[in-house]
């Protein structure tokens, strides 16, 4: 770092959230530094899908950003062009295989209209129009022509990359150790600046802890199988409606729904699992196996597919399901962006978007207010995992 260089905002985090915030707030013209005590894209982003979903959110504030996210991925893919985010509107598939689910799915797929979701009820026979490799086993479904896919290291370098080109540095292998009363103290030495947002994903509160405004965001750790290349045997994300309940489950035990998809370079991405264990990054081959299982009961044909490798994330789990984002009020100029949980990256777009709207006075496009940091106050969390 230069010295006596003073940016308007020090951005901790270069995942894509971190990466979205700084390429918002360089473009709307704010002199821009982002810190990051290990590499671009290093912790929660690289475990994650790439997933810009609408259809897994109930009607509330969350799909509201969504909404908002879906929009603006759309404009950068414009902006940036297809490649290079290898941005996909590929849309998405629920599948309910039981009457229970199926009534279900009606009843979310009609609020979810209600609140601008283009969501269309499927009956079986369509869902093999849609997916011809799906199971037979299916009811009803709905399909979610706004879901959209990423792949979310390209995302957070290409934007990185974008904001430097407007003005923006970015120090990797640089540690917050504490905060000041204007700016941060690093491994690298001290950055003063007026505004500091918090986007470091999972390890988001415990930078809150350290500039003494505590949120309580957790790690959730998930797997995700990934196969041989293929021809494009599946053509949607493709989840089966109990992944909706799951996501918004506070369950610390371990959950798994199916969640299968292609992409563009071939092979096929499976998932979700979800267990609070705090960082234990240990292999679990039950999990696997269950992924597994559940998978071919969606695609039968995977049974003759091999399965390359898998890898694990950790998920910023907050006890509400919401992020955290926006002006902290119990310590000026901390600004928070973390705490999405899964969504992260599909939401990614709309938090840099809000969050520079905000810390150049302009009115946000949402009220910030669901999404504030001293919501937690009287909330009980339960166990520390």
């Amino acid at each position: 770092m230069k010295t006596g260089e003073r940016p308007d905002v020090l951005i901790i985090g270069a995942g894509v959230v971190g990466a979205a915030c700084a390429y918002f707030c360089a473009r709307a013209g704010l002199r821009v530094m982002v810190l990051e005590r290990g590499g671009v894209a290093g912790g929660t982003t690289s475990g994650g899908e790439g997933n810009i979903l609408v259809s897994d959110k109930e009607p509330g504030p969350e799909l509201d950003l969504a909404l908002l996210s879906v929009r603006l991925w759309g404009e950068l893919g414009e902006r940036f062009g297809p490649g290079a985010f290898e941005l996909e509107r590929k849309g998405g598939v629920v599948v309910a295989q039981s009457a229970e689910a199926a009534e279900g799915l009606a009843k979310l797929t009609a609020r979810q209209r209600a609140r601008g979701v283009e969501a269309v009820d499927v009956s079986a026979a369509e869902l093999a129009e849609l997916e011809p490799n799906l199971t037979r086993d299916v009811r009803t479904g709905a399909y979610y022509p706004q879901d959209s896919q990423v792949q979310p290291m390209l995302a957070a370098a290409g934007l990185l990359r974008a904001a430097r080109e407007l003005g923006a540095t970015v120090h990797l292998g640089t540690e917050v150790l504490a905060f000041r009363e204007h700016g941060v103290a690093t491994s690298r030495g001290e950055v003063a600046a007026p505004w500091v947002v918090n986007a470091a994903g999972t390890w988001g509160g415990a930078v809150a802890a350290l500039a003494g405004a505590p949120v309580p965001i957790r790690p959730r750790r998930g797997f995700v199988l990934v196969t041989e290349p293929l021809p494009r045997v599946i053509r949607h994300k493709v989840y089966t409606a109990d992944y909706v309940a799951n996501v918004a489950s506070g369950d610390a035990g371990l959950e798994t729904s199916v969640v299968v998809e292609g992409t563009q370079a071939g092979p096929v991405l499976i998932g979700a699992s979800r267990e609070r264990v705090g960082f234990d990054r240990q292999f679990s081959l039950p999990v696997v196996r269950k992924l597994a299982a559940r998978a071919l009961g969606v695609f039968p044909f995977l049974a003759e597919v091999s399965l390359l490798r898998s890898y694990l994330g950790f998920r910023p789990y907050c006890p509400d399901h919401l992020p955290v984002l926006g002006a902290d009020p119990r310590r000026p100029g901390l600004v928070h962006a973390c705490g999405h949980e899964g969504a992260g990256i599909g939401l990614a777009a709309a938090t840099g978007h809000l969050i520079a709207q905000q810390l150049t006075g302009v009115a946000p496009d949402l009220d910030l207010t669901p999404f504030r940091a001293d919501r937690f106050a009287d909330l009980r969390t339960g166990d520390p995992a």
